[in-house]
């Protein structure tokens, strides 16, 4: 029903996450060009990153100003022979404010050639 291609790709990226293995993830299924897209923007950058250096530095700014007490990854959900979401629960404290949250957000996935190329986050409104 749906590209093998697709599948994997979405089906790793799930268990790499619930793994807590995000590194591994960039190494092996993003594309050195893949964007990804926030909601709002993150850290000193803005809404967009390009390139899979630019997205490390994401992550790194991510986990040393949150403490993480929880994640996971539900899905995948499959569209069409290219696209794929996730949801995401995290619970986390931001180290800065010691403020504690929960947080549940979608992300959407572009697959091209076997590598993630986008990835864009939504959240509820509220």
């Amino acid at each position: 029903m749906f590209p093998d291609e697709l599948t994997g790709v979405a089906t790793k990226l799930a268990a790499l996450c619930n793994a807590h293995e995000e590194a591994e993830a960039l190494d092996t299924l993003y594309d050195p060009a893949c964007v990804s897209v926030e909601v709002l923007a993150m850290g000193e950058g803005g809404r967009e990153t390009h390139g899979l250096d630019g997205i490390r530095g994401k992550h790194a700014w991510w986990y040393g100003a949150h403490e993480i007490h929880k994640s996971s990854a539900e899905g995948p959900f499959l569209c069409g022979d290219d696209r794929f979401a996730l949801i995401f629960e995290m619970d986390v404290t931001n180290k800065e404010s010691g403020e504690r949250m929960q947080a549940r957000e979608v992300g959407l996935y572009t697959v091209k050639g076997g590598k993630i190329v986008r990835e864009e986050f939504f959240y509820a409104p509220g």
